[in-house]
């Protein structure tokens, strides 16, 4: 699949007044290499500042990207200081990169943070400046290729497909087999609900060490998410903005009309390339506006994202709409510190029906896409369709989400602060379907047109609170932590199909129209379930003369999902590390450290209520007159279900 891709970008800084020029862009290459050995850095960053236009150094080092005069570069390398360079008259620029000491970086581990140095388990903290650049759709993308052990893939090029997520291989069957998505502490959030301009950094939680404090859900581990914040300063004003066209590079070899005649095929009378038929080349484009900064005790930002992306099948995409949302606020001489994060997404789906590419492929290049008198030209046979006909059936899907948070933290004396959080998520999605009447496939024509229409609504409450204190004994820095978490999550949902319409203009927004409907035979269903998680949860964090560093966890945690008499499971974790390098001068080697670790996690079931007794509808029986449906056990209770 080949892609254009266009960008532009700029950021505005409010300081006193605004001023903005328009400078030629010109073609940038260098080298990016080590400053101790001259090495080449493979897969360094660099980035234009202030904006997202950027790209990567290949196999030997070396880069190119359009900038101008006066634009500032950011040549950033994992484990690497950070250099900035301003483009000048020279359309070369080569850099060399000195290896940065990252043992204080701050790195987000459950609930807390601790300081690189001191985390024991395995854990892999990837922030803004090592993102991967470019015009990127999906969380998923900016760690691709960024962290050992995760693997990150989509299969084809539908830009509603979605990213599979995989750490350290498939570790469970039968269950939840990605990674627990936490977004700013709320665990379970969705990836399509954030912009990638929203994301400050990833923490990645690759052991059963570091992912048991998350118990039930971190058999696959656990990427947490912090978005960006307001900081206090000047307010920024920032734009980004894409524009992008995708198409098919290279198409199998399929014979043309003349070529199919040639060898003896059936002359329909006509020459249609059906790929070229349901294969679109449309623009898509992404714009992102934020707006930044804070001022004394109160930090903000906000930011609007819209995403419009074109598939190359005919009539496949979306379109998406994000809003965010952060406010800090500081009181009591900084006791006290209340946060506030929102995330609001509206996305309409054309998930059109890659099926038609299948039918393209089989059908007779010599028939003609409509008859002569109108309408489509639909093959007669088994399993042949009109690919263009499918193509323009109506397969689509509207989803409202919202992910909201408020915490607050109080320091009641020194080192010892508490700390409580809400958090909601809720989902609102509209499935929808219409066959037309001169639809062959799905029965359109059979049944004078079709129409799904399907509702899913879900929404959750998480309330978590925690109570941490940090204390100092000689050598020994110490911090102790304890919390308890309760999330409960609702799904329900209906549905209902039919056929039978005297029009197609209303699809699938007018189905109590259809004549099945008024004679008694639309099919109809509805359900409602859910399920609980309630946990506690203890920390314990050492650190000895920075040399010596030792940490142990359990969490303790119940789900109804489970029999009656197994609904709670305890899940430990204890790994410890030294640093060799305090114990031994080893030249040139800046942080060695062997470490250890040992965790227990766990895996809900897919579907609840597998430990009751379930009855459903069987066959009915002759009753007083009349035909009664009857009902049986289709599994039994198992009270001892556990984990």
């Amino acid at each position: 699949m080949k892609r254009f891709l266009t960008k532009w970008s700029f950021s505005l800084f409010l300081l006193v007044g605004m001023t903005a020029s328009m400078v030629a862009q010109k073609m940038v290459s260098g080298s990016v290499t080590d400053a101790a050995n001259g090495d080449a850095l493979i897969g360094a960053n660099v980035l234009v500042k202030g904006t997202g236009l950027g790209t990567i150094t290949d196999i030997d080092g070396t880069y190119s990207l359009k900038a101008s005069e006066g634009d500032v570069l950011v040549f950033s390398y994992a484990g690497y200081t950070d250099q900035e360079i301003t483009v000048g008259t020279s359309t070369t620029v080569n850099v060399s990169l000195s290896a940065g000491r990252l043992l204080d970086e701050v790195v987000v581990v459950g609930y807390g943070t601790q300081k690189s140095k001191e985390v024991t388990g395995s854990v892999v903290s990837v922030k803004r400046e090592d993102f991967n650049a470019g015009n990127v759709n999906s969380p998923a993308q900016l760690l691709q290729g960024r962290v050992a052990g995760l693997t990150v893939s989509r299969p084809g090029g539908d830009p509603n497909g979605s990213f599979g997520i995989r750490l350290r291989g498939l570790s469970t069957i039968g269950a939840q087999t990605e990674p627990l998505i936490i977004v700013d502490g709320v665990p379970g959030a969705s990836l399509s609900n954030i912009d990638p301009q929203d994301i400050e950094s990833f923490d990645v939680l690759k052991d059963g060490s570091a992912a048991a404090i998350y118990g039930t859900r971190g058999s696959s581990g656990v990427i947490l998410i912090t978005t960006k914040k307001g900081k206090k300063g000047t307010s920024n004003v920032e734009y980004n903005g894409y524009v992008s066209n995708e198409s098919i590079a290279k198409l199998p070899a399929f014979l043309t009309a003349s070529e199919f005649k040639a060898a003896g095929g059936i002359d329909a009378g006509g020459t249609s390339d059906w790929y070229e038929e349901i294969s679109q080349s449309e623009l898509s484009h992404s714009h992102n506006l934020s707006l930044s900064g804070g001022a004394g005790n109160t930090s903000y930002r906000a930011s609007f994202n819209i995403r419009d992306m074109s598939g190359v099948v005919l009539n496949t995409g979306f379109k998406q709409m994000n809003g965010s949302l952060s406010l800090s606020q500081k009181a009591m001489n900084d006791k006290l510190n209340v946060s506030l994060n929102m995330i609001l997404t509206n996305r309409d789906t054309r998930f059109g029906f890659p099926e038609a590419f299948r039918y393209a492929s089989i059908i007779n290049p010599t028939s003609k896409v409509f008859l002569d008198g109108g309408g489509y030209n639909n093959p007669s046979g088994f399993d042949v369709f009109n690919p263009v006909a499918i193509a323009n059936q109506i397969n689509d899907a509207q989803k409202a989400e919202l992910l909201a948070n408020i915490t607050a933290s109080y320091e009641i004396v020194t080192g010892l602060k508490l700390t409580g959080s809400y958090a909601k998520q809720k989902f609102n999605t509209l499935f929808g379907e219409y066959y037309a009447k001169n639809s062959v496939y799905r029965q359109g024509v059979s049944r004078n047109g079709v129409a799904r229409r399907i509702t899913d609504v879900g929404q959750n409450d998480l309330y978590e609170a925690t109570l941490a204190y940090t204390g100092e004994a000689g050598k020994l820095t110490y911090t102790v932590l304890g919390g308890v978490s309760s999330q409960d999550f609702v799904f329900e949902g209906q549905g209902i199909e039919a056929g039978g319409f005297l029009l197609d203009a209303f699809t699938y927004n007018n189905i109590g129209a259809s004549s099945e409907v008024l004679k008694g035979l639309a099919n109809t269903w509805s359900y409602n379930n859910g399920y609980a998680l309630q946990a506690q949860f203890a920390r314990l964090n050492l650190n000895h003369d920075d040399t010596y560093f030792l940490s142990a966890s359990v969490r303790r945690e119940g789900s109804d999902r489970f029999g009656a008499d197994n609904k709670y499971g305890i899940f430990p974790a204890i790994s410890a590390g030294v640093d060799i390098t305090k114990l031994t001068d080893l030249n040139n080697v800046d942080n060695l450290k062997l470490r250890v670790g040992y965790g227990v996690t766990g895996n809900l079931p897919g579907e609840s209520f597998l430990g009751y007794s379930i009855f459903s509808p069987g066959a009915q029986f002759f009753y007083n007159g009349e035909f009664v449906p009857s009902y049986g056990p289709t599994t039994n209770s198992n009270p001892d279900l556990k984990w």
